[in-house]
Protein backbone atom coordinates (compact mmCIF):
# COMPACT_ATOMS: atom_id res chain seq x y z
CA UNK A 1 0.00 0.00 0.00
CA UNK A 2 1.12 3.38 -0.75
CA UNK A 3 2.62 5.21 2.08
CA UNK A 4 0.12 8.01 2.88
CA UNK A 5 0.54 10.35 5.36
CA UNK A 6 -2.74 8.91 7.29
CA UNK A 7 -1.54 5.33 6.86
CA UNK A 8 1.82 6.35 8.87
CA UNK A 9 0.13 8.19 11.59
CA UNK A 10 -2.40 5.07 11.65
CA UNK A 11 1.08 3.08 11.95
CA UNK A 12 2.16 4.42 14.74
CA UNK A 13 -1.71 5.03 16.56
CA UNK A 14 -3.23 1.83 16.20
CA UNK A 15 -0.58 -0.15 18.81
CA UNK A 16 -1.25 2.69 21.63
CA UNK A 17 -5.46 2.21 20.95
CA UNK A 18 -4.89 -1.22 20.80
CA UNK A 19 -3.69 -1.53 24.76
CA UNK A 20 -7.78 -1.40 25.28
CA UNK A 21 -7.99 -4.42 23.72
CA UNK A 22 -5.27 -6.10 24.59
CA UNK A 23 -3.44 -4.84 27.95
CA UNK A 24 -4.21 -6.37 31.10
CA UNK A 25 -5.05 -3.91 33.07
CA UNK A 26 -7.81 -3.26 30.17
CA UNK A 27 -9.31 -7.06 31.92
CA UNK A 28 -9.04 -6.33 35.47
CA UNK A 29 -10.89 -3.12 34.86
CA UNK A 30 -13.70 -5.02 33.05
CA UNK A 31 -13.86 -7.67 35.47
CA UNK A 32 -13.58 -4.81 38.38
CA UNK A 33 -17.00 -4.01 36.88
CA UNK A 34 -18.58 -6.96 37.04
CA UNK A 35 -18.35 -7.86 33.15
CA UNK A 36 -18.04 -11.79 32.69
CA UNK A 37 -15.94 -12.72 30.31
CA UNK A 38 -13.36 -11.12 27.58
CA UNK A 39 -15.88 -10.06 25.37
CA UNK A 40 -18.22 -8.58 27.60
CA UNK A 41 -15.31 -6.33 28.20
CA UNK A 42 -14.63 -5.66 24.81
CA UNK A 43 -17.75 -4.64 23.65
CA UNK A 44 -18.36 -2.68 26.89
CA UNK A 45 -15.43 -0.84 26.48
CA UNK A 46 -15.40 -0.21 23.43
CA UNK A 47 -19.07 0.91 22.88
CA UNK A 48 -19.37 3.10 26.08
CA UNK A 49 -19.56 6.01 24.20
CA UNK A 50 -22.73 4.88 22.54
CA UNK A 51 -24.77 4.73 25.87
CA UNK A 52 -26.62 1.61 26.53
CA UNK A 53 -26.73 0.50 22.87
CA UNK A 54 -28.62 -2.15 21.65
CA UNK A 55 -26.74 -4.66 20.30
CA UNK A 56 -27.62 -4.35 16.62
CA UNK A 57 -26.53 -0.72 16.80
CA UNK A 58 -22.88 -2.03 17.92
CA UNK A 59 -23.29 -4.99 15.27
CA UNK A 60 -23.76 -2.66 12.28
CA UNK A 61 -21.14 -0.26 13.83
CA UNK A 62 -18.75 -2.36 14.37
CA UNK A 63 -19.25 -4.38 11.39
CA UNK A 64 -17.42 -7.72 10.88
CA UNK A 65 -19.15 -9.45 14.23
CA UNK A 66 -21.99 -12.44 13.99
CA UNK A 67 -25.03 -10.49 15.58
CA UNK A 68 -24.75 -13.87 18.04
CA UNK A 69 -21.24 -12.37 19.23
CA UNK A 70 -22.90 -9.00 20.02
CA UNK A 71 -26.12 -10.25 21.64
CA UNK A 72 -23.86 -12.73 23.75
CA UNK A 73 -22.53 -9.27 25.61
CA UNK A 74 -24.71 -7.14 24.99
CA UNK A 75 -27.22 -5.69 26.40
CA UNK A 76 -26.35 -7.25 29.40
CA UNK A 77 -22.77 -5.64 29.83
CA UNK A 78 -25.38 -2.72 30.66
CA UNK A 79 -26.95 -4.09 33.44
CA UNK A 80 -23.80 -4.87 35.21
CA UNK A 81 -22.05 -1.65 34.38
CA UNK A 82 -23.27 1.50 33.76
CA UNK A 83 -21.66 3.35 30.58
CA UNK A 84 -20.57 6.00 31.95
CA UNK A 85 -19.05 3.89 34.53
CA UNK A 86 -16.95 1.81 31.81
CA UNK A 87 -15.87 5.20 30.34
CA UNK A 88 -13.97 6.10 33.76
CA UNK A 89 -12.84 2.61 34.38
CA UNK A 90 -11.46 2.29 30.69
CA UNK A 91 -9.57 5.76 30.96
CA UNK A 92 -8.37 5.03 34.38
CA UNK A 93 -7.41 1.71 32.68
CA UNK A 94 -5.33 3.34 29.84
CA UNK A 95 -3.76 5.62 31.75
CA UNK A 96 -2.26 2.63 33.79
CA UNK A 97 -1.25 0.57 31.36
CA UNK A 98 0.49 3.52 29.45
CA UNK A 99 1.92 4.54 32.85
CA UNK A 100 3.41 0.74 32.83
CA UNK A 101 4.41 0.14 29.63
CA UNK A 102 5.91 3.75 29.07
CA UNK A 103 7.25 4.47 32.14
CA UNK A 104 6.06 7.40 34.73
CA UNK A 105 9.26 9.77 33.55
CA UNK A 106 7.90 8.92 29.52
CA UNK A 107 4.26 10.01 30.43
CA UNK A 108 4.81 13.19 32.60
CA UNK A 109 7.49 14.22 30.27
CA UNK A 110 6.78 17.57 28.28
CA UNK A 111 7.25 15.07 24.67
CA UNK A 112 4.30 12.96 26.00
CA UNK A 113 1.61 15.92 26.38
CA UNK A 114 3.23 17.46 23.75
CA UNK A 115 2.19 14.29 21.92
CA UNK A 116 -1.79 14.27 23.60
CA UNK A 117 -2.45 17.94 22.71
CA UNK A 118 -1.27 17.02 18.97
CA UNK A 119 -3.41 14.37 18.84
CA UNK A 120 -6.29 15.61 20.70
CA UNK A 121 -6.47 18.71 18.00
CA UNK A 122 -6.35 16.27 14.85
CA UNK A 123 -9.17 14.61 16.71
CA UNK A 124 -11.25 17.31 17.53
CA UNK A 125 -10.67 18.48 13.62
CA UNK A 126 -11.95 14.93 12.42
CA UNK A 127 -15.16 15.33 10.41
CA UNK A 128 -17.24 12.54 11.93
CA UNK A 129 -20.69 13.29 9.00
CA UNK A 130 -21.31 9.79 9.09
CA UNK A 131 -19.07 8.16 11.22
CA UNK A 132 -20.88 7.07 14.62
CA UNK A 133 -18.30 5.97 16.49
CA UNK A 134 -15.60 8.72 15.70
CA UNK A 135 -18.32 11.01 16.70
CA UNK A 136 -19.35 9.19 20.22
CA UNK A 137 -15.81 8.99 21.01
CA UNK A 138 -15.00 12.77 20.08
CA UNK A 139 -18.11 14.19 21.77
CA UNK A 140 -16.12 12.82 25.29
CA UNK A 141 -14.87 15.64 27.21
CA UNK A 142 -11.11 16.61 27.21
CA UNK A 143 -9.17 14.79 29.76
CA UNK A 144 -6.86 17.03 32.18
CA UNK A 145 -3.93 14.28 32.41
CA UNK A 146 -2.13 13.54 29.22
CA UNK A 147 -1.83 10.00 29.25
CA UNK A 148 -5.75 9.90 29.22
CA UNK A 149 -6.10 12.92 26.86
CA UNK A 150 -3.49 10.91 24.44
CA UNK A 151 -5.35 7.45 24.31
CA UNK A 152 -8.79 9.63 23.91
CA UNK A 153 -7.68 11.49 21.09
CA UNK A 154 -5.83 8.73 18.97
CA UNK A 155 -9.39 6.49 20.02
CA UNK A 156 -11.24 9.46 18.10
CA UNK A 157 -8.48 9.25 15.14
CA UNK A 158 -8.82 5.37 15.03
CA UNK A 159 -12.75 4.90 15.46
CA UNK A 160 -13.21 7.54 12.28
CA UNK A 161 -10.74 5.81 10.30
CA UNK A 162 -12.33 2.78 11.38
CA UNK A 163 -16.29 4.15 10.22
CA UNK A 164 -14.25 5.27 7.21
CA UNK A 165 -13.27 1.54 6.44
CA UNK A 166 -16.78 0.51 6.71
CA UNK A 167 -18.42 3.17 4.57
CA UNK A 168 -15.55 2.08 2.07
CA UNK A 169 -16.34 -1.43 2.31
CA UNK A 170 -20.34 -0.82 2.22
CA UNK A 171 -19.82 1.06 -1.03
CA UNK A 172 -17.43 -2.06 -3.05
CA UNK A 173 -19.95 -4.36 -1.75
CA UNK A 174 -17.63 -6.09 0.70
CA UNK A 175 -19.74 -7.82 3.40
CA UNK A 176 -18.23 -8.76 6.68
CA UNK A 177 -17.16 -12.03 6.13
CA UNK A 178 -16.25 -11.05 2.64
CA UNK A 179 -14.30 -8.23 4.17
CA UNK A 180 -12.15 -10.80 6.66
CA UNK A 181 -11.88 -13.40 3.49
CA UNK A 182 -9.63 -10.89 1.74
CA UNK A 183 -7.85 -9.53 4.80
CA UNK A 184 -6.51 -12.85 5.66
CA UNK A 185 -5.44 -14.06 2.31
CA UNK A 186 -3.65 -10.89 1.80
CA UNK A 187 -1.69 -12.05 4.84
CA UNK A 188 -2.84 -9.47 7.25
CA UNK A 189 -4.61 -11.50 9.72
CA UNK A 190 -5.31 -15.15 10.35
CA UNK A 191 -8.39 -16.67 9.06
CA UNK A 192 -8.99 -19.38 11.41
CA UNK A 193 -8.84 -16.30 14.04
CA UNK A 194 -10.93 -14.20 12.59
CA UNK A 195 -13.75 -16.56 11.84
CA UNK A 196 -13.68 -18.18 15.58
CA UNK A 197 -13.47 -14.68 17.54
CA UNK A 198 -16.17 -12.72 15.27
CA UNK A 199 -17.90 -16.57 15.94
CA UNK A 200 -19.23 -16.99 12.26
CA UNK A 201 -19.93 -20.31 11.15
CA UNK A 202 -17.98 -22.44 8.64
CA UNK A 203 -20.91 -22.27 6.41
CA UNK A 204 -21.11 -18.54 6.00
CA UNK A 205 -17.39 -18.63 5.58
CA UNK A 206 -17.05 -21.09 2.86
CA UNK A 207 -20.13 -19.50 0.97
CA UNK A 208 -18.18 -16.04 1.17
CA UNK A 209 -14.97 -17.70 -0.31
CA UNK A 210 -17.40 -19.48 -2.70
CA UNK A 211 -18.06 -15.81 -3.71
CA UNK A 212 -14.62 -14.69 -3.98
CA UNK A 213 -13.96 -17.88 -6.16
CA UNK A 214 -16.81 -16.45 -8.77
CA UNK A 215 -16.38 -13.51 -8.99
CA UNK A 216 -12.49 -13.54 -9.80
CA UNK A 217 -11.12 -12.08 -6.71
CA UNK A 218 -9.56 -15.38 -4.54
CA UNK A 219 -8.00 -18.20 -6.63
CA UNK A 220 -8.07 -21.83 -6.26
CA UNK A 221 -5.70 -21.93 -3.82
CA UNK A 222 -7.50 -19.41 -1.36
CA UNK A 223 -4.69 -16.68 -2.38
CA UNK A 224 -5.63 -13.14 -3.94
CA UNK A 225 -5.84 -12.98 -7.90
CA UNK A 226 -4.88 -9.66 -9.47
CA UNK A 227 -8.78 -8.66 -9.35
CA UNK A 228 -8.81 -9.11 -5.39
CA UNK A 229 -5.01 -7.41 -4.92
CA UNK A 230 -6.81 -4.65 -6.94
CA UNK A 231 -9.94 -4.47 -5.09
CA UNK A 232 -7.62 -4.84 -1.44
CA UNK A 233 -5.73 -1.83 -2.69
CA UNK A 234 -8.66 0.10 -3.72
CA UNK A 235 -10.36 -0.50 -0.40
CA UNK A 236 -7.15 0.63 1.84
CA UNK A 237 -6.53 3.69 -0.26
CA UNK A 238 -10.00 4.72 -0.23
CA UNK A 239 -9.68 4.23 3.42
CA UNK A 240 -6.70 6.54 3.82
CA UNK A 241 -8.43 9.31 1.62
CA UNK A 242 -11.52 9.35 4.08
CA UNK A 243 -8.98 9.73 7.23
CA UNK A 244 -7.05 12.42 5.94
CA UNK A 245 -9.08 15.37 7.02
CA UNK A 246 -7.45 15.18 10.71
CA UNK A 247 -3.69 15.58 9.64
CA UNK A 248 -4.71 18.24 6.70
CA UNK A 249 -6.09 20.39 9.54
CA UNK A 250 -2.95 19.34 11.47
CA UNK A 251 -0.33 20.26 9.26
CA UNK A 252 1.99 18.43 7.41
CA UNK A 253 4.51 19.87 10.01
CA UNK A 254 2.91 19.23 12.72
CA UNK A 255 1.77 15.60 11.73
CA UNK A 256 4.72 14.73 11.11
CA UNK A 257 6.13 15.47 15.11
CA UNK A 258 3.41 13.30 16.35
CA UNK A 259 4.03 11.08 14.02
CA UNK A 260 7.59 10.95 15.32
CA UNK A 261 6.44 11.28 18.91
CA UNK A 262 4.08 7.96 18.94
CA UNK A 263 6.59 5.70 17.06
CA UNK A 264 8.58 4.72 20.32
CA UNK A 265 5.08 4.23 21.95
CA UNK A 266 3.99 1.95 19.02
CA UNK A 267 7.87 0.01 19.05
CA UNK A 268 7.35 -0.36 22.99
CA UNK A 269 3.62 -1.97 22.38
CA UNK A 270 5.26 -4.18 19.75
CA UNK A 271 8.39 -4.92 21.90
CA UNK A 272 6.10 -5.74 24.61
CA UNK A 273 3.96 -8.40 22.31
CA UNK A 274 0.39 -7.91 23.60
CA UNK A 275 -0.33 -8.08 19.93
CA UNK A 276 -1.06 -11.89 18.85
CA UNK A 277 0.37 -13.48 16.01
CA UNK A 278 -2.23 -12.67 13.40
CA UNK A 279 -4.21 -9.68 15.19
CA UNK A 280 -7.64 -8.99 13.27
CA UNK A 281 -5.99 -5.32 13.33
CA UNK A 282 -3.22 -6.12 10.66
CA UNK A 283 -0.52 -5.29 12.96
CA UNK A 284 1.22 -8.69 13.45
CA UNK A 285 4.74 -8.77 15.46
CA UNK A 286 6.93 -7.50 12.54
CA UNK A 287 4.74 -5.90 10.61
CA UNK A 288 5.82 -2.85 12.18
CA UNK A 289 7.33 -0.37 9.30
CA UNK A 290 11.59 -0.28 10.18
CA UNK A 291 13.37 2.62 10.14
CA UNK A 292 11.39 5.43 9.63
Amino acid sequence: MADTRARALWERYEPVHDLVYFAPEARRAADGLGLRGFWMGYFALRAAPLGAAHPAVVTSCFYVFHPSRVARALPDAWAYAAPADVLAARREAMEAAMTRLFGADTVGSAAFAEAADLAWEAAAAADTTGRVLAAANQALERPDRPAARLWQGLTTLREHRGDSHVAVLVSLGLGPVEAMVLKAAAGESDGAFLRETRKWPEADWAAAEERLHADGRLGADGSLTAAGLAVRAEAEALTDAAAEGPWTALGGERSERLAALLEPLARAVEEAELLPPGNPVGLTRGSYPAGR
